[in-house]
């Protein structure tokens, strides 16, 4: 398969909908993308910023699904229902008690963001966007984690890019994951500041 380059190299700043401002009262995160764009390093960052939790999605897969992906299998939209499914149940969780949550989860279709928006109608988005041969090599060089380099391909091939309804950020990942989350904190600012003005 030939492979995709979803973004210059340089780091961007990122990308904000117009159409769906984000404040510092948006208290439901899910920091998304393909595998190997750093969702848990930025999601635990972005949480512990925010003072919300944090939680892994990866870890909420069934062995099942572990078990195909270890094995280079791409899961199908049913493999992923019972999780997403979890994920939102999660959401629901922690906007009841007005905890906040950040979760990490590859939400690559606008389908799986629908199912995770039941749990938090206000959630927000974090697409971590990347090339392929940088989260590719990522990939390669990282330790302990069941899900193979050569599923990349899938996960772009069905990827759909958030839209503009979609209350969506949208930030390159070859930026520091600090500096990802200190991009967006700065953006979440002046956005508050920007609804502060409207009538």
């Amino acid at each position: 398969m030939k492979r995709k380059r979803m973004s210059s190299t340089r780091p961007v700043a990122p990308e904000w909908s117009e159409a769906s401002p984000v404040t510092m009262e948006s208290r439901a995160w899910v920091v998304m993308g393909v595998s190997g764009c750093g969702k848990s390093t930025v999601g635990r960052l972005l949480a512990g910023a925010l003072g919300v939790d944090f939680l892994e999605g990866d870890q909420l897969h069934s062995p099942q699904n572990i078990a195909r992906m270890a094995a280079g299998t791409a899961l199908t939209d049913e493999n992923r229902q019972e999780w997403l499914q979890t994920i939102s149940g999660a959401l629901v969780g922690a906007m009841a008690t007005g905890r906040g949550l950040v979760v990490s989860c590859s939400a690559l279709k606008r389908s799986y963001r629908d199912i995770l928006r039941q749990g938090a109608p206000e959630l927000r988005f974090v697409h971590l966007h990347g090339d392929y041969d940088l989260l590719a090599q990522r990939m390669a060089e990282r330790e302990g984690h069941y899900m193979p380099a050569s599923l990349l391909d899938s996960q772009f091939a069905i990827l759909e890019i958030p839209g503009p309804d979609e209350h969506a950020v949208t930030v390159d990942v070859a930026l520091a994951p600090e500096t990802i989350v200190q991009s967006i904190l700065s953006a979440v600012g002046q956005s508050a500041a920007a609804e502060s003005r409207l009538p």
